[in-house]
């Protein structure tokens, strides 16, 4: 094969929770880029469908946009039956749904921490059960979560209060792992993102309070753009990574090497 054609998508189906905007809409749109029909999915249905509809028109693929809560098993059971029912198989999961929330440790909301740990770990549990059901019978997928570099370790509270969140993150990286393990004789793998600061609704207020900090400790000294996650996404979703399972794949600009 070609090495060019182990980067196509074309004729895959990819389903992207919280695909609607920000690092979700970025990998959809390098997913639909490289042909894949692409399934998005999130509490904003709104965002969904304007992105979807977008991505239908640029790339010239099938897209499809559902309202859902990943922390609910009859909306991800809806959303995986109806991908099912229209392109007859999943290819690709990307669990990017994600909650996140500021505080101290010792004022952290007990229902806050709960509302991240639900759905930035439950949530990519659900869809990971139901849509690996479907993978499992067709023996192939490719599983990508996204964590994030938080997850990795200790975060400096200068810049990032979030206990809640890289608890999560972390139990996202372990259970990618897990999962890797537990699937590779169905050849599905299964792997993780870990994105370093992107713009983004939900960073907005860790780059606010702590952007010169972190830009400080980052080599290539900049923030994420639209596209810097793209060909990470395309690598873990396409042929390319066939042979690689159970991994994180970190795009932070070098942060992580520096700390």
């Amino acid at each position: 094969m070609h090495v060019m054609e182990l980067f196509n998508l074309k004729g895959k189906t990819a389903i992207v929770t919280g695909g609607g905007r920000g690092l979700g809409a970025q990998i959809a749109e390098g997913l639909a880029e490289a042909g894949a029909n692409i399934v998005l999915c999130s509490r904003k249905k709104e965002a969904c469908e304007s992105t979807a509809e977008r991505l239908k028109e640029e790339n010239k693929v099938e897209t499809l946009a559902f309202g859902c809560n990943v922390t609910n098993p009859d909306d991800v059971e809806y959303v995986v039956d109806q991908t099912v029912e229209a392109f007859g198989k999943i290819d690709i999961l990307v669990n990017n749904s994600g909650a996140t929330w500021g505080a101290p440790a010792p004022e952290m909301p007990l229902e806050a921490f709960h509302k991240v740990m639900n759905v930035n770990v439950t949530g990519t549990f659900l869809m990971s059960q139901k849509v690996g059901e479907v993978m499992v019978k067709q023996e192939f997928g490719k599983i990508i979560n996204v964590a994030s570099v938080a997850g990795l370790g200790g975060a400096d509270p200068r810049f990032m209060d979030t206990v809640g969140y890289n608890a999560s993150k972390g139990a996202v990286i372990t259970f990618t792992k897990d999962l890797a393990v537990k699937w590779g004789s169905k050849n599905i793998q299964v792997n993780a993102l870990a994105p370093g600061f992107f713009p983004t609704k939900m960073s907005r207020g860790v780059l606010e309070q702590g952007g010169d900090f972190i830009l400080d400790r980052t080599p290539l000294g900049r923030f994420g753009s639209e596209q810097d996650l793209k060909g990470a996404a395309l690598f873990l979703a396409s042929s390319a990574s066939n042979y690689v399972t159970g991994d994180v794949l970190v795009v932070d600009g070098g942060m992580h090497a520096s700390c």
